[in-house]
């Protein structure tokens, strides 16, 4: 007897252990995870409220130090209206309305004695405290309504990654950017509201509907300070040489995250809807392809170290031309320059010199390595609408196409994938997935990160070595005369000159070109990966004119910014 009485108790006092667990349970998710949700709802309850009321996930930059700051949030205020119908002495009203905030007189008539009109809006995104005071006048026929609207703290930074919202018909959603790549993780859909402590003991089934799993905040890998830096450098590159567009990237080459992202012209996120030109939202260093030039010579002689057919020291006669399938590649300068080694080919830029190693290699082994550094695939980054590289001819038979591409020309590559094959070169030679978000935070309280994948090796660290070693060589030494030179840092670099190819094809355009350049430091152990290229500059005929002294300034930002120590 005493037995049953004791089995009683430990099972009641597992059930009142269990409920107690379960209601825990559901005050967290109430409380905590549900909190935005509730507020909403509360302030419904009080305030009249307009169909713009809407709640959305967070985008947050990340700091140096790991802080989180807003990139896109939500911000509230009012909608101020009439109902003419039922407002008297609208001079009156105009009057006490325009000592709190000012507003347009012969407007506001207009609309306020619209007899048979019940509503007429008079001023939306109201701020709080303005829109509280013409609320406490108590006017009949003067209605102010609570909305909230998406907005973004940094303005036009980062404009093109973060992206806009926008209508599709009657859908209000993200439409660029990572607002429309993360639209599933950051839409919020609000249910009924529910008494507090009938939600508490409501069916989990009816809890799960209404509060979608797949919410969640978004963490970005971009550093504010150096998206800012980047950006002031971009418009000042652009402005100074007239260009169409200019667009730079600054990576880590061993994770793939993305710091600094920016290209210009750009547009202010909270005046998006004053933009006339569309395509201006959308990301060329994502979307749009180039024939990149000599920044892709570093591949090319990868390539060649790799496989053993060269080494930096391996010499060939340079006429200053060859004849391939009877059409003739040139250096930039078509001057004869004699017996000259592996290391004048990057730091003269040699097309002759690629093209000899591209011969060396062979087109089927030279394609083998292109494919490898990623160029025949898109890279995946977390961003909509990326491009497909432009690389059909390394599945021809006609030599001088490859003899082209192995200095950049004849191929055309996004921004994302060239700076993402050359990280192969900076990072000790694997390739890495470039990615602009680091982290996402669930309302449910679990977190999910970007995996950090290198495993797939193109060339053998040794090559990347060498090929380091000769890029920083053409730094300390060649680049501008050797003027650019940091004597306790190691920078590796190369820069690129383009033609531009006419559109619908039929040869390259008179005298307007594509300037590139890319670097990484401290060159052997490298936290920074950076691509700068800039379309059509005015007046000036090389990369290492445009985008050098761009590219210092930099370098010298991110060393001082980031404390980075000497590395010789």
């Amino acid at each position: 007897m005493k037995s049953n009485y004791s089995i009683r108790i430990r099972l009641i006092s597992i059930g009142i252990f269990i409920f107690a667990i379960l209601l825990i349970g559901r005050l967290y998710i109430l409380q905590i995870v549900d909190n935005d949700f509730y507020i909403n709802k509360a302030n419904k309850q009080y305030l009249s409220t307009s169909k713009n009321i809407f709640s959305r996930g967070t985008i947050f930059f990340q700091n140096k130090d790991n802080g989180l700051v807003s990139a896109a949030t939500l911000k509230s205020g009012f909608i101020l209206a009439v109902n003419p119908e039922v407002l008297k002495d609208p001079e009156v009203v105009y009057q006490k309305i325009n000592e709190l905030m000012p507003i347009e007189h012969d407007i506001f008539i207009a609309k306020a004695t619209k007899k048979k009109d019940p509503y007429e809006e008079i001023a939306t995104r109201v701020n709080s405290e303005i829109g509280q005071k013409i609320n406490d006048l108590k006017i009949s026929g003067l209605q102010v309504y609570k909305e909230s609207w998406r907005f973004y703290p940094g303005g036009n930074t980062a404009s093109h990654i973060i992206g806009i919202m926008g209508f599709k018909g009657d859908e209000y959603a993200g439409r660029y950017g990572l607002e429309r790549q993360y639209e599933a993780q950051l839409l919020r859909k609000e249910g009924a509201f529910v008494n507090f402590f009938a939600q508490i003991f409501s069916d989990i089934k009816i809890v799960t509907e209404n509060n979608s799993e797949n919410e969640a905040d978004i963490v970005t890998t971009i550093e504010p300070t150096v998206q800012s830096y980047l950006q002031d450098i971009i418009a000042s590159t652009t402005e100074k040489w007239s260009s169409d567009l200019t667009g730079g990237i600054i990576m880590n080459p061993s994770t793939g995250e993305i710091y600094a992202m920016e290209v210009f012209p750009t547009f202010d996120l909270n005046n998006s809807q004053l933009e006339k030109n569309i395509s201006i939202f959308s990301n060329p260093l994502v979307e749009n392809v180039y024939e990149m030039g000599s920044i892709i010579k570093p591949l090319t002689l990868s390539a060649g170290i790799d496989t053993g057919v060269i080494t930096a020291n391996s010499t060939y006669y340079d006429s200053g031309f060859v004849m391939i399938n009877n059409k003739k590649i040139s250096n930039f300068d078509s001057k004869e320059r004699g017996i000259v080694n592996m290391q004048d080919v990057l730091s003269q830029s040699l097309n002759v010199g690629a093209a000899h190693v591209e011969s060396l290699l062979g087109n089927k082994k030279f394609a083998e390595y292109m494919y490898g550094f990623g160029l025949g695939e898109k890279t995946g980054i977390d961003l909509p609408n990326e491009g497909r590289n432009l690389v059909d001819i390394l599945n021809r038979s006609n030599d001088v196409e490859y003899a082209s591409a192995s200095f950049g020309q004849g191929i055309a590559l996004t921004p994302i994938s060239t700076i993402r094959a050359l990280s192969v070169v900076a990072n000790g030679g694997t390739l890495v997935n470039p990615h602009v978000v680091k982290q996402i935070n669930y309302k449910i309280g679990i977190s999910k990160s970007t995996p950090i994948d290198n495993s797939r090796r193109v060339i053998k660290r040794e090559t990347s070595e060498e090929i380091t070693r000769m890029l920083t060589y053409s730094v300390d030494k060649v680049l501008l005369g050797g003027t650019v030179r940091i004597p306790n840092y190691s920078i590796a670099a190369k820069t690129g000159t383009a033609q531009i190819a006419k559109e619908g094809g039929g040869g390259y355009l008179e005298n307007e070109f594509l300037h590139s350049f890319v670097g990484y430091f401290p060159a052997y152990n490298p936290k920074f990966i950076i691509l700068l290229y800039t379309v059509k500059p005015k007046g000036v005929n090389f990369g290492s004119e445009t985008l050098t002294r761009p590219f210092m300034d930099l370098v010298k930002f991110l060393i001082n910014y980031y404390e980075i120590p000497p590395d010789r």
